[in-house]
């Protein structure tokens, strides 16, 4: 995290932890402000991975699940695999002129950034961590759209639309909810002119809408161990299948055209007093039944989850966490078919 914009943070009523907010005093309240108010939170706790050079959307579309080749006014969700398929690492990227940025988690930038320079060669490509180069925010909820477009302008209409102003882009992530990118010199104005008309919230708000808009953050814990269609990536737009090959195209292709996605991504809350924990495993008539992906606290008591299970066990009712005996999840719909 920036020092200076780390700084402005604490100066604010932020509690910091591994460059994370965990919440600005009031977690509670943060809570209820998620699920019915409008809410401001500091995204640095995702790390930025640019890539740039006259041959990277090359390079990029030999890598990545899905097509490169975007326009600037869009941003997508997309992914990196292994040669079978299974999930390295989930991501947003967008266009910033000529440049690339790759957003994920800053738990697995260093590792996805070695990764992918192993793969570059003698490609003009250059790889960097853009993680301080911009204040990044997130902001949702009944007033987030007018009270952007009030100070901004005119917002992409679009789910994953991009709009670029003056002083930031603005990514439209759905109905109410918007990434703002900006400058790091603007970061600490911007913060304040913003947190006058939200909330400000902790990071793990912004992870909890993300389970709710059931889209899956690959952690370290729950590396390799999903194809992109056991995490419902292609009903999110992350996987093409005509954009030619990539690693782990192959079995992911075929994973589509043979119809064989036996485990989807699921939502879930589970009433329990201690928090179930991403790579944590479930269990339903005695056995295996799937692995949590994301979880975080419900305004409502109780954790909501992403996690994914076998269909079968899905339609059998009784999913439960820890042992077969555990707390059973309660499913709740997606925001979109599967």
């Amino acid at each position: 995290m920036n020092p200076i914009w780390k700084d402005h943070l604490l100066k604010a009523g932020a509690l910091v932890e591994k460059d994370q907010i965990v919440h600005f005093g009031n977690p509670a309240e943060e809570l209820r402000s998620t699920q019915s108010g409008t809410i401001l939170t500091d995204l640095s706790y995702l790390g930025i991975i640019g890539i740039s050079g006259e041959e990277s959307q090359t390079f990029l579309q030999g890598q990545t699940t899905n097509d490169v080749r975007l326009p600037a006014e869009r941003a997508q969700y997309n992914s990196l695999c292994t040669p079978k398929g299974r999930m390295l690492a989930s991501f947003m990227l967008w266009r910033d002129d000529n440049d690339y940025l790759l957003q994920l988690p800053a738990s697995l930038l260093a590792a996805i950034q070695k990764r992918l320079t192993m793969y570059v060669l003698r490609a003009k490509v250059k790889i960097r961590d853009a993680s301080e180069e911009t204040i990044r925010l997130g902001m949702a909820g009944i007033d987030a759209e007018r009270v952007l477009q009030e100070r901004f302008g005119i917002l992409s209409a679009d789910a994953l639309g991009v709009s670029r102003h003056a002083a930031a882009t603005i990514v439209r992530l759905g109905a109410a909810r918007f990434e703002i990118i900006t400058k790091a010199e603007q970061g600490p104005a911007l913060w304040d002119g913003l947190s006058k008309e939200a909330q400000p919230v902790g990071s793990a708000r912004w992870e909890w809408l993300d389970i709710q808009a059931g889209i899956p953050v690959i952690l370290p814990q729950t590396q390799e161990q999903f194809t992109p269609q056991m995490a419902n990536f292609e009903a999110l737009g992350g996987v093409s299948f005509t954009k030619g090959c990539y690693t782990g195209q192959e079995i992911v292709a075929r994973t589509q055209y043979l119809g064989k996605v036996k485990r989807r991504l699921y939502l879930a809350h589970l009433d329990s007093d201690s928090s179930p924990l991403p790579g944590d495993g479930l269990f339903g008539a005695e056995q295996s039944a799937g692995m949590v992906v994301n979880v975080q606290a419900s305004p409502g008591g109780g954790f909501d989850l992403l996690a994914v299970i076998p269909t079968s066990s899905v339609e059998a009712g009784d999913v439960r966490w820890k042992s077969p005996d555990g707390p059973i999840l309660q499913f709740l719909p997606l925001p979109y078919p599967i």
